[in-house]
Order: structure tokens, then sequence, then C-alpha cells
């Protein structure tokens, strides 16, 4: 089973096709060719779930400055600039110059090479993608710029180049959602975890977030007097979802009572209700409440209504840790996953060590069905009731830290590993036991040297080449953790 999305991602992506101008009036058909071209790579991107923008051929300096202000304009994520011919770097120029968003250079040509015996100049301009992209790398620095990304390879059967182009789509999907994002921070930060503030004017100075400040009463409000027929709905939801089991070895588990199960709903509806009011697109929170209060009851109840917020696409992370739910929205939108995790045991017999959290954790990438335990005590916190436990899918992992460092700024902190296909203590939180190159002891000093906070995103799939790219389109340091 898997939860849709609450919302579809999206994102604004613009295609610049460059060539020379000379070459049209010296060899008949070339520039029509050309277009040709480029209109395939417009389907190719449009394929991968994005708006495109196509601002057609530019081909000197004239119509570069020409087409900048439409670019300017578009509100784009992302500018591909389609090399399909030799471009003078004039035309490049005036655009790079002038717009702050990630640019890629795509070089795919049509032939995988060329008929040597019977070629022409004609066959060598069609297929000369990559002749310029030199050129405009260096006009990019003099201009004060990043070099760009380039995406060689074939117009058709090429997956690598394909992958490529759906790699940054991604990222222009990750892109959109940051500065667009309404992110929910409520209560405070749990006592003495000094690693856990951070600066919401800094967070969305980086990301272009807003940080929309909220008080608990924004969800008793919900809770106070929810409709009995959502609270059933969401009854049914969590039963059909999530397995019941009974205790094992944790005598501060029991199997899943009546009582929690309505507690869990009931508090799942009025998050609901709260983050539709709010138009929020993600929260962070920690409330504690008064012993034996309602406020207590419900503060302390949300882990199954984050669990499939979570699923939904909506980042939702407690102990006040907004950073980390920026780090989940940048997973879940690159379509990975982003659970909510730290460091528990080292299994020392196997080399790894377990990665999960008592909180909200992105089910969707559950291996098998995801079980609920009611528990008698929260340990280290407040309250009891349900709890959501599970391991994320065997195989690779990836892992996203994001952290501050002392000039105030963010950096994130990358590392891969393994998810390996071993039970997880039945204590109802989370836990997946990770295995590490080059091994446990290693891997967890080198961690552990780059500062990061105790909490981080945990996604399915080796992306951390994906995550740096996403760090320099936002300009933020971004670091992976060596294997060897």
């Amino acid at each position: 089973m898997r939860i849709e999305r609450r919302k579809p991602l999206s994102a604004k992506v613009g295609i610049v096709s460059v060539g020379h101008h000379v070459y049209w009036d010296q060899f008949d058909g070339l520039r029509d060719e050309l277009l040709a071209k480029a209109a395939v790579l417009g389907r190719k991107v449009e394929g991968n779930g994005v708006e495109v923008v196509d601002f057609g051929l530019v081909d000197e300096a004239e119509s570069a400055y020409a087409v900048l202000p439409r670019v300017r304009a578009a509100d784009l994520d992302l500018l591909l600039v389609d090399m399909v011919t030799y471009a003078t770097s004039s035309t490049f120029g005036v655009l790079v110059r002038a717009l702050d968003i990630p640019i890629v250079l795509v070089a795919l040509q049509p032939r995988s090479s060329l008929d040597y015996a019977n070629a022409t100049t004609h066959m060598q301009l069609a297929n000369d993608d990559f002749c310029s992209v030199p050129e405009f790398a260096a006009v990019a620095v003099r201009m004060g710029k990043p070099v760009p990304d380039v995406i060689i390879g074939t117009l058709d059967n090429d997956p690598i180049a394909d992958a490529e182009l759906a790699q940054w789509c991604q990222i222009a999907k990750v892109r959109r959602s940051l500065r667009t994002a309404r992110i929910g921070l409520m209560g405070h930060v749990l006592e003495s975890m000094l690693d856990m503030h951070t600066d919401p004017t800094a967070l969305t100075a980086a990301f272009g977030a807003h940080v929309v400040l909220c008080e608990p009463e924004d969800i008793q409000r919900h809770w106070a007097d929810p409709d009995p027929a959502a609270v059933a709905a969401k009854k049914d939801q969590i039963l059909a979802f999530f397995d019941t089991p009974d205790p094992v070895s944790d005598p501060i588990t029991m199997k899943l009572t009546d009582a929690d199960l309505d507690t869990a709903a009931r508090a799942a509806v009025a998050l609901d209700g709260f983050i539709d009011e709010k138009h929020l697109d993600g929260l962070a929170y920690y409330y504690e409440g008064h012993p034996g209060s309602e406020m207590r009851t419900l503060m302390t109840n949300l882990v199954v209504g984050n669990s499939l917020l979570q699923a939904e696409g909506f980042p939702m992370c407690g102990e006040f840790d907004v950073k980390t739910c920026v780090a989940m929205m940048v997973m879940d939108r690159l379509d990975i996953g982003g659970s909510f995790a730290e460091f528990h045991p080292i299994d020392f017999d196997r080399d790894a060590v377990l990665v999960g959290h008592d909180g909200p954790h992105h089910i969707n990438i559950a291996q098998g069905r995801p079980a609920i335990r009611s528990l008698k005590k929260y340990h280290g916190k407040p309250g009891s009731g349900a709890s959501v436990e599970f391991n994320i899918k065997e195989g690779p992992i990836t892992m996203l830290g994001n952290t501050i460092t002392a000039d105030g700024r963010f950096k994130f902190v990358i590392a891969e590993g393994e998810s390996l296909p071993m039970p997880v203590p039945p204590t109802g939180n989370t836990n997946t036991l990770g295995r590490f190159e080059p091994d446990v002891r290693t891997f967890l000093k080198r961690w552990t040297r780059e500062a990061p906070t105790h909490h981080y995103a945990l996604g399915i799939g080796h992306h951390a080449q994906t995550l740096a790219k996403v760090a320099d389109v936002l300009g933020i340091e971004s670091v992976i953790v060596p294997t060897h």
C-alpha cells in the first residue's frame, strides 16, 4: 500500500536553444533541423512532470538581450540551455550574468557518431552540441558565476542522459517547494538540546521558505470538537495501513488499545484541519502541556498522524527541529523518502548501527507493513499512546543532515549506506540497521567530524551526488562523508 501525495510536485523549467546565426544562410534546412531537435528535448523534459517554458532559439547577442526579460518574468526553477550546435558565448554571457537561477547546459547530439565516410559540414554542425560548452564555462566564470552543470550524450537511446535530465527536473521541484513553502514552527526546543535552535530568518534567507509561527491552541481548536465521521474514517485508514501486533519483549509496549487508536485518529484529524487552516507545507514542533491536561494528550499523540502526513509529502518532525524538516522536504521532493532519524545503539557484531527515531517517519518507504503499538510511556518525554514501528526498505540508503556552522550558515552533511535485512527491536519506534563503509567505527567518527546535529533525514537509494547538487543550487556548503 502507498499513501498518495497531498499536493502534486511541480516546477517550471525553461529551455533556451543556442546557435550561430551565420550558419542559417550557409546551410539550407539546418535551422529547422535544429529546432526539431530542440522540440525533442522539450518533450523529454515535460515527461518528467514539470512545466516547460520554451524561449526558442537565441543565435546572437541581440536576441539574447531580447529574450532576457521573458526569462526573468517566467519565475523559473531551472534553465536548460540547449546546445543545438556551436554558438558564440555572447548568446550565453547575457543570460548567465543577469540570472540568479540554476543553469544547466544540455549537449545531446542526434547521432552517436558521425557517418565518417559520408560526413558533411552540415552533419557536423547538426551534431556539434558540445563544441561551445568549454567556451560557455569560461564565460560563466568571467561573469562571476559558477560553472554550469553539463548533460552530455545523445538525443535518443541514452539512459544516462535521460537520468540526468530527470535528476535536474527533481532538483527543480525541490527548489520550487523550498522557495514557496510555509513551514510551521510550534512550541519550543526540548529543554537543553542546544543543537536544535534555528533562526527562522536565517532559514528563510537560505531556503526561501516562510516560517509560520504557530500556537498549540491552533491544533487544539480542531481537537476540541472533531467530526465523528472524520475520526471514524481516520481509524479505518490507520487500521487498513498499519499492523497491530502483540507485545514481544519490551514491557512498556502493548497491543494497540481502542482508546489509543481513538486518540491517535482524533489527533490526526485535528492535524489535518490545522494544516489546512494555516496553509502549511511542513511542521516542526515540540510542546508538553501540563500533566493530565487535554493539551498534553493531544500534543503527545501526533505520531501516527505525523507518519501519515509524511507519506503524503508533508514533512513533520518533533523536537522543534525545523532545519531537519527542510532536509526531510528535500528528500521527499526527490521522491526518495525522508524519515526523521538519529543514531541508536551500534551493532558491533554486524559492523552496523541502528538508525531511527520515536517520531514521524515516511511510511511509504517501509519494508513491509508498518506497525502501531501502544506505549505505556514515551522514553525521555511525557505522555503515552500509539507509536509507529517499522524499518525502511532493504538496500541502499542515504542520509541528509542539515546543520549550522559557527558563522550561522547551513551545511548539508550527506552519507550513503545500506539498510540490512534485519528485524527491528519491537519497541514501538522505527529502527533500521544501517551499514556504512569502510566500517561502522570509522564512519561514525567521520560523520561526527562534520559537526552535524543529532537528527537527519533518511531516504532510500544512493543519492549523495544529487543532494550535493541541491546544495550547490541553494548556495549551501555540503560534504559527502567519504567511504574509503
